[in-house]
């Protein structure tokens, strides 16, 4: 027999499975003895009052022995002689476009313009030390995409477009931890993302499927409205529909297009600077202790969402015990972005803290159409190319001096690693950004008292929180909506946000591929 019960304890007695086993007998009136183990379904931190609970979903197995497996395993066949598709990007949206599409019987051919998820690691180093930004291979181009070297952050609203559970115990396959399944959180960790990519990369090849790495798409291959392929750097081409999952940092991806006359459009997004704070501070705001997290809570996590000057204003991608990192991926450009281990174990915490934006905003920009806003960020960045001193050194400035609008006279320690420099961003940031952002680090202050404070650092710029274009589809076939055999994907088609919503995204254009090369056949 088997018996599930929701428990409120404390993280000591959550951190003990003997200990839950006992209070799962006590609230259950099931005598110990006939209990044979138990199993945690659900696990989320209450942290809203000064104590602090475990709220956890609890399967008792009763004079019987558990043999549900920790997850669920799909199964994938040999597609060496079917029908192939073209993915370009082997991102999230593009490794579970290529998974999906081996499921269907169909053979995926993966194209990356960057390297594989170890070589990668190489090139990142460089940018770190040296200031060396390698266009083709970034923590921005490559295996994994983006998402390789983040925090991998597996937590979604977007749960209506997919499964989000099938996306879960497919990382779970290729070896990441059940406690996902369990999490209301979940996160892998940059530590251990690379391996679990390399699986995947392993899978689709044993399956009969291609990886091409370091070869880039350069122009699609477009006859009477029909994508019949793509042209590459390598001067190979490669024929068959296409899944165009690139990332919402392949800039050059939305040139071509616009060159090529495909439909795009421009999409709002959201800019800002990068806030690190000391992990042992955050974790005394949201756990309401001086003490901090104590032995048996984690790094503690924030999010908000305030209005200033009649825009939201949001932390995006929040990293507590992680680093900030150089996110550049071309010349004369200075982007941060955050990421953590999978033990989130350093001494800072940090998060983007963004400002809503929308074409109209910028009236000087409406010249480049539907680029208007991509042209915006591109200039950003460059500027704050220009006040890091023309390297990847980082302009910063105390939290609470730019608030005050004050250029810092010194500057706190902070994980960047190629260097910060002291800026006075409250100027040189757009007044439309900067002003709310001081607006809405006031309120948030007010709501966690300590946030806002001089030894916390903001570093510039936040830049890449979306894409600045959609490229149009249709809802019900997933192809473009003029260009029939193209379909636009994941975050960089403007579709998703994070990892999650992009590989099930990856999922649903795999499927919508699949039917139409269904249909064809017959």
């Amino acid at each position: 027999m088997q018996k599930d019960l929701d428990l409120r304890i404390t993280p000591e007695q959550a951190s003990d499975m003997e200990i839950v086993k006992k209070i799962f007998s006590s609230q259950s009136g099931i005598p110990i003895k006939d209990i044979n183990s138990v199993r945690i379904l659900r696990r989320s931190i209450d942290a809203r009052q000064r104590n602090i609970y475990v709220n956890l979903k609890v399967r008792g197995y009763i004079d019987e022995v558990q043999t549900e497996p920790d997850f669920t395993s799909t199964y994938y066949p040999n597609v060496k002689d079917s029908p192939q598709a073209i993915i370009v990007g082997a991102g999230p949206a593009g490794l579970f476009a290529a998974l999906r599409l081996i499921e269907l019987g169909i053979r995926p051919i993966v194209i990356e313009r960057g390297k594989n998820v170890r070589d990668r690691k190489r090139d990142t180093a460089l940018m770190n030390r040296e200031h060396l930004v390698n266009p083709e291979s970034n923590y921005c181009f490559g295996e994994g995409g983006a998402g390789a070297y983040s925090d991998g952050k597996l937590y979604t609203r977007s749960k209506k477009r997919g499964s989000v559970e099938k996306i879960l115990n497919v990382f779970c396959q290729h070896g990441a931890e059940p406690s996902i399944l369990i999490d209301a959180h979940p996160h892998i960790g940059t530590d251990r993302l690379p391996g679990i990519i390399e699986k995947m990369r392993v899978q689709i090849i044993m399956s009969g499927g291609e990886v091409h790495f370091q070869t880039r798409m350069d122009k699609l291959i477009i006859k009477d409205n029909q994508v019949k392929g793509i042209e590459t750097n390598t001067g190979e081409i490669f024929l068959g529909q296409v899944i165009l999952a690139t990332g919402h940092s392949a800039r050059d991806v939305y040139y071509m297009l616009y060159d090529q006359k495909i439909k795009i459009e421009a999409k709002g997004l959201a800019v800002g600077f990068r806030v690190e704070h000391s992990s042992h501070l955050i974790d005394q705001i949201q756990y309401h202790c001086k003490e901090g997290r104590g032995e048996f809570l984690p790094a503690a996590e924030y999010s908000f969402v305030v209005q200033a000057g009649g825009r939201g204003v949001y932390s995006f991608c929040m990293c507590p015990g992680g680093t900030i990192v150089p996110s550049a991926s071309g010349p004369k450009q200075v982007v941060v972005n955050g990421m953590s281990p999978s033990n989130r174990g350093s001494r800072w915490s940090n998060s983007g803290v963004v400002v809503e934006i929308h074409p109209e905003d910028f009236a000087e920009y409406a010249k480049y159409n539907e680029l208007s806003l991509l042209k915006f960020v591109e200039d950003l960045e460059e500027l704050a190319w220009i006040h890091g001193g023309k390297t990847q050194v980082a302009p910063a400035q105390r939290l609470y001096d730019f608030v005050n609008g004050k250029q810092s006279d010194t500057l706190p320690d902070t994980s960047y690693s190629p260097g910060v420099v002291s800026s006075p961003m409250h100027q040189w940031m757009p007044k439309f950004v900067s002003s709310r952002l001081q607006e809405a680090f006031k309120k948030v202050g007010n709501s966690y008292k300590g946030y806002l404070t001089n030894d916390a650092i903001l570093l510039g710029v936040e830049s890449r929180t979306s894409s600045p274009v959609r490229i149009l589809r249709d809802r019900e076939t997933m192809q473009h909506i003029e260009i029939k055999g193209l379909y636009p994907c994941g975050e960089g088609a403007g579709y998703a946000g994070g990892i999650v919503s992009a590989a099930m995204d990856g999922e649903r254009c795999a499927e919508a591929l699949a039917e139409e090369i269904m249909k064809l056949g017959n």
